[in-house]
């Protein structure tokens, strides 16, 4: 409706008629996938990895380090994506070699884990805990947003936005150390736009365990509706992702702690989106490291991309970061994997972000293993 900002797509005959063929076929491509969900692969029963703990000489507080690695794998099924069976698997394999060498994440967040062999990446790279977010008949446990009418009106068939959803929400987080308690939810089914809408889209907190640490660390994944990819008007997509952001805000007001340490990232789709960004990064809890690492005393080991003015705009993938009651938490450094190999080539259309943080707490908390949440 004018003055709204949300608008209705009319296509020529021709643009419909090739916007229902690719629907079908994503449908038709997600109900496979769908078809073949199984039980999580049984992980090895391997001792909890101990981090190296240092204490310092001056103040005695202790010190750990715990990284981070967000990758969207583009695990979308066939025929959405061709040919992505060999890139997932090399994926895995490069990761359990670097577990091999001691110099794997030592956690690990995927989004567009859709395919079996997508969801397995860090099975296959060894990971002995695992947890996955929102299936694709998961309801939300937000109760998601109280929507226009406008924008329900506007829902197009053509464009996925009254198919239901087709696929879960593809997100896992995977770990070196124990995942003791886990709260996910989808947002609102209606929460979308676009083709966004067939997949159940959402977010997961976990609280993990880090032998030493006085209390365990909250780790937040999440994967929000694209822009140019949903196939809507830009401002009905907008509208959805900053509507998804308030859910996720929500989500997190119920389940995070502010006492514990807080991490979060994923793909929040906000690249090349100053609108976007400032909407996120004024609701989520903490700091985004981008912003923080460019700060001349922060100390930052910048390995990624950056530019001047704004390094966050231009990656869809961002960190963040909160300090706890008795832990603090800041970034000491970020850089990229997984980025063209040598043939040109990439393992999928979004690099792997890597933030490597620094844990301290105060003497009089140390010794014996993570408390539990």
């Amino acid at each position: 409706m004018r003055g709204s900002g949300l608008h209705l797509i009319r296509g020529h005959r021709g643009a419909r008629r090739q916007a229902l063929v690719l629907a079908v076929a994503i449908g038709l491509a997600c109900v496979a996938a769908l078809a073949d969900r199984r039980a999580p692969a049984r992980l090895p029963d391997l001792p909890a990895q101990r981090p190296e703990v240092s204490r310092d000489a001056a103040s005695g507080a202790w010190r750990t380090t715990l990284t981070v690695l967000t990758y969207n794998i583009a695990g979308l099924p066939w025929p959405v994506r061709l040919g992505r069976e060999t890139a997932l698997q090399q994926i895995g394999d490069d990761l359990r070699r670097l577990r091999a060498a001691g110099r794997a994440p030592d956690v690990l967040l995927l989004q567009e884990a859709f395919t079996p062999t997508a969801a397995d990446v860090g099975t296959r790279a060894g990971y002995p805990n695992r947890a996955q977010g929102p299936a694709a008949d998961d309801p939300s446990a937000i109760d998601g947003t109280a929507l226009p009418a406008a924008f329900l009106d506007a829902r197009s068939f053509w464009k996925g936005e009254r198919t239901g959803k087709l696929a879960a929400s593809g997100l896992f987080i995977y770990s070196i150390y124990p995942i003791t308690e886990l709260h996910t939810t989808p947002f609102g089914a209606r929460t979308c736009a676009g083709y966004d809408c067939l997949a159940n889209k959402g977010v997961m907190l976990a609280r993990i365990s880090i032998p030493g640490l006085p209390g365990p660390v909250q780790v937040f994944n999440a994967h929000f509706n694209s822009r140019n990819g949903s196939g809507v008007d830009p401002g009905r997509s907008l509208y959805a992702h900053q509507r998804q952001v308030d859910e996720a805000r929500r989500f997190l007001d119920r389940r995070m702690r502010p006492d514990l340490p807080f991490i979060y990232s994923g793909d929040f789709n906000t690249k090349g989106s100053p609108e976007r960004f400032a909407y996120e990064a004024a609701r989520m809890p903490g700091t985004e490291v981008h912003v923080y690492c460019q700060r001349p005393d922060s100390q930052c080991d910048v390995r990624a991309r950056r530019d001047a003015e704004a390094p966050w705009l231009f990656t869809n993938e961002l960190h963040g970061f909160a300090s706890g009651a008795t832990v603090s938490v800041r970034p000491i450094r970020i850089e990229a994997m997984f980025e063209r190999q040598a043939d040109g080539s990439r393992p999928s259309d979004h690099d792997a972000s890597l933030v490597t943080y620094e844990l301290t707490w105060p003497a009089a908390r140390s010794g014996g293993p993570a408390a539990s949440p």
